[in-house]
């Protein structure tokens, strides 16, 4: 005769199926777990004429990333114009982006930088509930010593398990983030070992992030990526930087270093680098090349502190597209042929 379970028997059968779920549902996640690594653009924010944001052109760039090979986008950061975004803004670009993610190649990194532990406190929560790749953050602009920025980082260690990229630069003014408190942060908290670094001497601060790979797991470039040669043959895990206009070419050049095509990297960078430096001779035209690639429908930017709906859009003049095309054709011409 079949003998009934008694009520203790049930719960502690009940106890080791969920155990079973949980260990099953953790090795799922681990396994659809996107790697940090690569090329990583940190997304534009595209805006109206009304100067609000285009949502669906966040979204379009997000695809053009994705779909030009890179390994993650990284929003809202610097290149985000965040400082002009909204808090009701940024909740829901993070919600967007995630759901965007999900169906797609590209890793999610949250950006969750505040100007202090509780600001940066609730973006961290609720991009935690997104469940992203990865998160992101600047130092506190009201930190006042490297005590404060240990502080802030070890607060935010404690909302996630994901892996946590520090950048080193956006905090208070003439206080980079060290690599002391970097190496620190990343042994006492291991998904803290990521950094994104762009604080003088950069080379230098690199070569010390290298040599510590037992605790960092991830050394990233950024400064628009204008050093990314180098730091590719030093041996950096990628890149991240707002120049998403070229993910096409950035994720190529991530596979050919990978396949030690160094002629080729190289060929390809310099091609970006004309690039670079017509932006820098004249503003905009990376917002140009949005626009002209069929990412964005505009290019007007937002100008003024957070939520300001005042936007400039930038003019050119007919030699001055002549350059532009001129150039982007030989990033184009490097694309398709790679």
């Amino acid at each position: 005769m079949t003998r009934l379970m008694n009520r203790r028997e049930w719960a502690a059968m009940t106890a080791l199926g969920a155990t079973f779920l949980s260990q099953r549902l953790a090795v799922a996640a681990v396994a659809r777990a996107k790697r940090i690594r690569g090329a990583f653009m940190i997304l534009n924010t595209p805006f109206t004429a009304t100067g609000e944001v285009d949502w669906d052109d966040l979204v379009n760039e997000v695809r053009f990333v994705d779909h030009g090979g890179c390994s993650g986008v990284v929003w809202p950061q610097g290149s985000s114009a965040v400082a002009t975004l909204t808090k009701e803004e940024r909740l829901h670009g993070m919600r967007l982006l995630a759901r965007t993610c999900r169906d797609l190649k590209v890793a999610c990194v949250l950006g969750v930088q505040g100007k202090d532990i509780p600001e940066m406190m609730e973006y961290a929560r609720q991009a935690e509930a997104l469940e992203p790749d990865a998160f992101i953050a600047m130092p506190p602009t009201t930190g006042k010593s490297l005590d404060d920025y240990r502080a802030y980082f070890r607060a935010l260690a404690g909302t996630t398990q994901r892996p946590v990229i520090q950048q080193t630069s956006g905090g208070a003014k003439d206080l980079p983030l060290s690599t002391e408190v970097i190496f620190d942060m990343a042994r006492e908290f291991p998904h803290l070992g990521y950094v994104k670094e762009e604080s003088t001497p950069i080379v230098e601060r690199m070569r010390q992030e290298l040599s510590q790979r037992a605790v960092m797991k991830g050394v990233f470039g950024a400064s628009f990526a204008t050093g990314w040669l180098f730091e590719m043959r030093l041996g950096l895990d990628g890149v991240i930087t707002g120049e998403s206009m070229y993910a096409d070419l950035m994720g190529r050049l991530w596979r050919l270093h990978e396949q030690g095509r160094r002629e080729a990297v190289r060929d390809g960078f310099s091609r970006y680098l004309l690039m670079r430096n017509l932006n820098e001779q004249i503003p905009g035209v990376d917002l140009y090349v949005l626009k002209r690639r069929g990412i964005f429908k505009t290019m007007f930017t937002r100008r003024g502190q957070s939520g300001g709906k005042k936007v400039a859009e930038p003019q050119f003049a007919p030699d001055v597209i002549d350059e532009i095309e001129y150039r982007l054709q030989a990033v184009t011409e490097f694309v398709v042929a790679h």
